[in-house]
C-alpha cells in the first residue's frame, strides 16, 4: 500500500548537472522515491527535496547560485557527521546560534547553501 503523502512545502533545488547531484544528497542520508531524467523527488530524514535539472541562466555560475535550503531534523549531528568536509568553515561549524538554532551549514553542487539545524532549545532538552 503506498504511503500517505504529508503535509508540508518542499524546496525544488535546481542543478546544473542533475545526475551528479544525487550522490551529494545520498550522501546526506536522502534517497530517490521517484520521478524521471530531469526531475527527482529525494526522501530522508522525514524530509523531502525536489530536485530538477536547471536551464540556462546567470545564476548557473555557482557563484551566483541564489538558491539555499534548511532542513529542520533533530538528525543535525548525525547528517554534519556524514558530510564533515563539505562544512563551511569556519562560518557554518554545527554550534548553536543567536537565533536559537543548533545548525551546520552545508556546501552543496552548485554552490547551493545547505543548512540543516534544530530548534537549540529542543536539543538542550534532549541533550
Amino acid at each position: 500500500m503506498p504511503e500517505s503523502p504529508h503535509i508540508g512545502a518542499f524546496a525544488i533545488v535546481p542543478s546544473n548537472d542533475l545526475a551528479a547531484a544525487l550522490p551529494f544528497w545520498e550522501r546526506l542520508g536522502f534517497a530517490s522515491a521517484g520521478g524521471d531524467a530531469g526531475y527527482v523527488i529525494m526522501r530522508g530524514w522525514g524530509c523531502e527535496v525536489h530536485l530538477t535539472q536547471a536551464g540556462d541562466g546567470p545564476w548557473q555560475v555557482p557563484e551566483h547560485n541564489p538558491f539555499g535550503i534548511f532542513i529542520r531534523t533533530p538528525d543535525v549531528e548525525a547528517i554534519a557527521a556524514r558530510v564533515d568536509d563539505l562544512i563551511i568553515r569556519p562560518g557554518g561549524v554545527l554550534r548553536h546560534r543567536e537565533w536559537g538554532m543548533y545548525e551546520v551549514g552545508i556546501n552543496g553542487p552548485d554552490g547551493l547553501l545547505v543548512r540543516i539545524g534544530w530548534p537549540s532549545a529542543l536539543m538542550t532538552a534532549s541533550s
